[in-house]
């Protein structure tokens, strides 16, 4: 990892009255829509990123809630040898966090045959997808527990975005669907674990995002969409994936834990 780069970009009129939250992964794509769906619900966000691109940082910044602040810390979630300082970056950004979004992930190099996976790939998806968002989040959750949150119970929170794969196979690209069954597990784990702190955790499951992580399957998935795929028959976008973060950090769910919501069009409804 790189050193963290914290500088506010914008700044509220009470601080201290604003929650904050994290989003891995949360320059571009789903991590993007995330971060702007968050400030509009009155949060300040640390922007998590393995490099932050000065362009892009500004591009997103034009798209977020005026009065929010964002704060951008740069680090490789793969590289645990330097989480201490990267949690430290994110903490120290505004003094305190109050929700984790476990956005952050890699995908196959290329769709293929689940006979010809090669370790390389296997282990990128493993390493970024779930080690690296299990030892995080436990980084987190302890630095969390250290001291009580200022909001009401459920205003706390984790988030993991996994995927629709993780419990519809993809043979074509079995590691990353392997990787994110593990992060569905791993949020009803952390479910148990934080419950009685009053740290709700969700898992998100997104379908079919238009992000360029998706767009090497553009032309399959835009014939498939022409034939009726899914019930709400389109692409999904970023900022569906972040309303839907966001009223779980917004703590508007606080009877629910370790629930798996579903972005995806109605694609996981199995039909006859």
């Amino acid at each position: 990892m790189t050193d963290a780069s914290t500088a506010s970009l914008k700044a509220s009129g009470n601080p201290d009255s604003r929650r904050v939250v994290a989003v891995t992964g949360g320059l571009g794509g789903i991590g993007a829509g995330i971060t702007i769906a968050l400030t509009r619900r009155g949060f300040d966000v640390v922007v998590c990123d393995r490099a932050i691109d000065p362009d892009a940082a500004a591009q997103l910044t034009t798209q977020t809630e005026p009065n929010a602040r964002l704060s951008f810390v740069a680090g490789d979630l793969a590289d645990l040898g330097d989480h201490p300082r990267f949690v430290d970056a994110v903490f120290g950004a505004f003094g305190r966090l109050d929700c984790l979004v476990n956005n952050a992930g890699v995908s196959v190099k290329s769709r293929g045959d689940l006979l010809d996976v090669s370790a390389e790939s296997y282990d990128l998806n493993f390493g970024v997808n779930t080690r690296g968002a299990f030892f995080l989040t436990q980084a987190v959750c302890r630095r969390m527990l250290q001291a009580p949150g200022p909001f009401a119970e459920s205003a706390r929170s984790i988030v993991f975005i996994s995927s629709s794969n993780a419990v519809i196979a993809a043979p074509e690209r079995g590691e990353y669907a392997m990787s994110k069954a593990a992060v569905a597990m791993m949020a009803k784990l952390y479910a148990i674990r934080l419950a009685p702190h009053g740290i709700a955790v969700y898992e998100v499951r997104p379908g079919l995002i238009r992000t360029p992580m998706t767009g090497v399957a553009q032309a399959r998935f835009d014939t498939l969409l022409a034939d009726g795929f899914t019930p709400i028959n389109r692409w999904g976008l970023p900022e569906d994936v972040g309303r839907a973060v966001a009223t779980m950090a917004a703590g508007d769910l606080p009877f629910t834990t370790g629930a798996a919501i579903q972005v995806d069009g109605g694609m996981h409804i199995h039909q006859y």
